[in-house]
């Protein structure tokens, strides 16, 4: 199966980047680097016997490769085109992870936000009602000690 791997992803880092290094790993996966665009992908041999685990992920500042973002298991009898298109599609979720101010989807059974809902940043300096009837509430007490303090006098 490694052998088969490793022609399939030859073929498939040609046909994806120009620029790229294949390298076998140590689990009988391998992996294709496209130093050039900072992007991975790695093929494994999955459950199946004809089926491929393919993940992909960024390469971080100094070459070394953040996790896996994206995943999904393809039938090697697909053939390289279809194996193809499904890196592409990975590649471009992990390039959408990468870019900032693009919101990531969640992950299954994870919500992306707690039940707080959050305040707006760089609104004003407006202070909220509750901090007023806080302030309210101190001022209050002082005047009652003020007040009792001058009538005991």
């Amino acid at each position: 199966m490694s052998a088969q791997l490793r022609d399939v992803a030859g073929e498939l880092a040609e046909i994806l980047w120009r620029e790229h290094t294949v390298y076998r790993e140590r689990s009988g996966g391998v992996v294709i680097r496209g130093e050039h665009v900072r992007r991975w992908i790695s093929l494994a041999p999955a459950g199946g016997r004809d089926e491929v685990l393919v993940r992909a992920g960024r390469i971080l500042d100094g070459g070394t490769t953040a996790p896996a973002r994206s995943e999904a298991v393809v039938p090697l009898s697909a053939g390289t085109g279809v194996l193809a298109a499904t890196c592409r599609r990975l590649l471009a979720e992990a390039a959408a992870d990468a870019a900032p101010g693009v919101p990531r989807r969640a992950a299954p059974g994870r919500s992306k936000h707690s039940g707080k809902a959050t305040r707006p940043k760089g609104t004003g300096k407006h202070t909220s009602f509750g901090s007023w009837v806080i302030l309210a509430c101190v001022a209050g007490v002082i005047a009652l000690y003020v007040y009792s303090t001058a009538m005991h006098s």
